[in-house]
């Protein structure tokens, strides 16, 4: 069996991935995420995604790849990674009382036929009315600088949400497992 490869040093995405129970390598792919002009949140994530699967390719010439980026939408604006703790309670605030979508990119790419598959997995969260006491209390336990939107779902960030909607709640974290299972399948690799 060919290698697999996981284009991205997510500790998230690492996770995810391990559950599938599939040998994998990890690689950092050093690309450039800069929006570009014009381009539109799903545009963006579905550009990196593969981006990152192939810059990895130079290192791996007969593996699959597995790339992946992740946006917050609000409205018609990207929430990014905060980076620090004023950041992160603006976004919680804007956020509150709204719904953000969370388009994932995911792209698998056989480095050996130069096949590519890649798509775009929207998921839903609708916060609660934050009162900016469960903001700072949030943010001071769980502390979720690096990732998109201010908050980790898969730990306290879950008391946040009034709703969740979508096809894979993997998708929210960062990895859809579900579309990448039938990704691997048109490859030949089963999970099961």
């Amino acid at each position: 069996m060919k290698m697999l490869v996981l284009a991205s040093t997510s500790p998230y995405r690492r996770e995810l991935l391990e559950r599938l129970g599939l040998a994998f390598e990890t690689a950092a792919p050093n690309v450039d995420e800069t929006r570009l002009p014009g381009e539109t949140p799903k545009q963006l994530v579905r550009r990196l995604a593969e981006t990152k699967a192939r810059a990895v390719a130079r290192d791996y010439p007969a593996a699959r790849i597995i790339g992946s980026d992740q946006v917050a939408v609000l409205g018609d604006r990207i929430l990014g990674k905060p980076g620090d703790h004023q950041t992160a309670v603006k976004q919680l605030a804007a956020a509150s009382g709204r719904r953000v979508s969370f388009l994932t990119g995911l792209c698998l790419y056989n480095s050996s036929t130069d096949r590519c598959q890649v798509d775009v997995i929207p998921y839903t969260v609708e916060f609660r009315a934050l009162s900016a006491g469960q903001i700072e209390n949030y943010l001071r336990r769980e502390q979720p600088y690096n990732c998109a939107g201010s908050f980790k779902s898969e730990g306290l960030g879950i008391s946040l949400f009034r709703r969740m909607e979508g096809e894979d709640p993997n998708a929210l974290i960062g990895l859809p497992l579900i579309r990448l299972i039938d990704m691997l399948g048109q490859e030949g690799v089963s999970v099961l």
